[in-house]
């Protein structure tokens, strides 16, 4: 199976708090938004732009709990508020190889959670991070061995129960089925995060 789990470089950081909670994050404040980062209306990284603010405003699945963290500290503050105060590790993929390449599965996949916080990095001028729990999952690490011979661990999330999710999804297409009838699991990018108790 052909993964891309190679390590990416994003120049994005996290602005301090209450820089990030005073800048302007909604689409109706897009115009300003732009001007701010010196962008044109027009221009690719402006449709970028856009289209993050529009998913941090599409309303939850049912089901889903979720929230777009603009700073280090209201990313965990997300993800300690829905896992417990302490007691919780984040984990990500260990990868080490620059390239996309063809995966194995190696031995001793191993179940880590049945209930999770995950945090999907998204492209924006600084860090934001789409954070997200739903209802009924399971998350995995899974040991890859890659067709150069280097290994890899790749984390995995299992939806149990997608019954709620929109007949269109693309999920449902790639797998060719309908909502509720199988779990849908696939593998975190390489600038996700994963959120578990211990």
């Amino acid at each position: 199976m052909k993964l891309n789990l190679a390590i990416t470089t994003n120049e994005a950081v996290f602005l301090p708090h209450q820089v990030a909670e005073s800048t302007p994050f909604s689409s109706n404040k897009l115009p300003e938004i732009l001007s701010r980062f010196s962008l044109k209306e027009k221009s690719a990284e402006a449709k970028v732009i856009k289209k993050a603010l529009e998913e941090c405003e599409e309303p939850a699945m049912e089901g889903e709990d979720k929230y777009c963290a603009k700073s280090l500290e209201s990313l965990i503050e997300f993800s300690t508020s829905k896992l417990g105060r302490r007691n919780v590790n984040v984990l990500t993929n260990d990868v080490k190889t620059m390239t996309s390449q063809e995966y194995e599965f190696g031995v001793g996949i191993k179940k880590i959670a049945d209930k999770s916080a995950v945090c999907h990095e998204l492209y924006y001028p600084y860090a934001v991070f789409y954070c997200h729990t739903f209802a009924k999952t399971r998350t995995y690490m899974i040991p890859l061995v890659g067709a150069d011979g280097s290994k890899a661990k790749a984390v995995a999330t299992c939806h149990l129960d997608t019954s709620a999710w929109h007949p269109k999804h693309l999920a449902f297409k790639v797998l060719n089925v309908k909502p509720g009838t199988v779990p849908v699991c696939h593998f975190l990018h390489t600038n996700d995060m994963v959120w578990i108790p211990k």
